[in-house]
């Protein structure tokens, strides 16, 4: 499948009309994708107005019209047999009608739902990846910056390096042939607040080559701390340092 088949692929996800494959590689494609997720935002919107029940006021001569009509047009009283059968079919007419009112508002209200969730999906996956883009750029900016500095290290059998830019006052990580922490487990990056340690945010345990701008401001810390930690994450530190390193001069 290529990229141009899944870009072709926004209306039918927003209607919930893809197979599960496919719905499987768009999703894929769309967590970085901001167009895609724009454009499945703003077809996922129209569906869900399109199945959300409206009403419009009735225009004022109507009520004229109606009540001219009442005073006006002879009413011919029925003959008692076919006023039975008149009853018996309007009950019957009643109960279609019931059922097929129940049955459009539980198809209104399917479609509207899926459409909304659609929806919902979209615009978390376009904010996943607007944060993404400006992650990117911040990163960018702290490895361009002029007075970038840094500093490298081997952890756990690969390398890392860090990049501190002073006038940004945002550091950067980047990982290189490190291993997969063990099952359950994650990376942690930690500020060296003077011997205590700031969490500054987690490496993605399924890659081992990254680059991952670490949450937080410097803020005059000391060095940076990599611990082993459960998944999530720790507020403090719970394992040894594999690696510790100080601020690059």
């Amino acid at each position: 499948m290529t990229t141009m088949d899944l870009h072709s692929m926004t209306g039918a996800y927003a209607l919930h009309a893809l197979p599960d494959d496919e719905r499987a590689a768009f999703e894929r494609h769309l967590a970085g994708c901001a167009s895609c997720a724009q454009e499945v935002a703003e077809f996922a919107a129209t569906a869900a107005r399109l199945a959300l029940a409206s009403s419009a006021p009735a225009r004022p001569e109507m009520r004229e019209r109606v009540l001219h009509r009442i005073g006006t047009v002879r009413q011919v009283p029925p003959s008692a047999a076919p006023l039975e059968r008149v009853r018996r079919g309007a009950a019957r007419g009643r109960g279609a009608a019931r059922w097929a009112l129940a049955a459009c508002v539980a198809a209104a209200t399917a479609f509207g739902g899926t459409a909304v969730w659609q929806y919902e999906r979209a615009q978390d996956a376009r904010h996943d990846a607007a944060r993404a883009e400006r992650q990117a750029e911040q990163v960018a900016g702290v490895l361009a910056a002029p007075d970038a500095r840094t500093r490298s290290v081997r952890v756990a059998g690969g390398a890392g390096t860090l990049v501190v830019s002073a006038g940004r006052d945002r550091a950067v990580f980047m990982a290189s042939g490190m291993p997969e922490p063990p099952s359950g487990k994650v990376y942690q990056l930690w500020f060296d607040d003077g011997g205590t340690m700031r969490s500054a945010g987690l490496m993605d345990p399924g890659r081992s080559t990254q680059t991952v701008l670490m949450r937080g401001a410097v803020d005059g810390a000391s060095g940076v701390g990599i611990t082993v930690e459960p998944a999530g994450g720790s507020r403090r530190p719970t394992t040894a340092p594999i690696a510790l390193l100080g601020m690059p001069a």
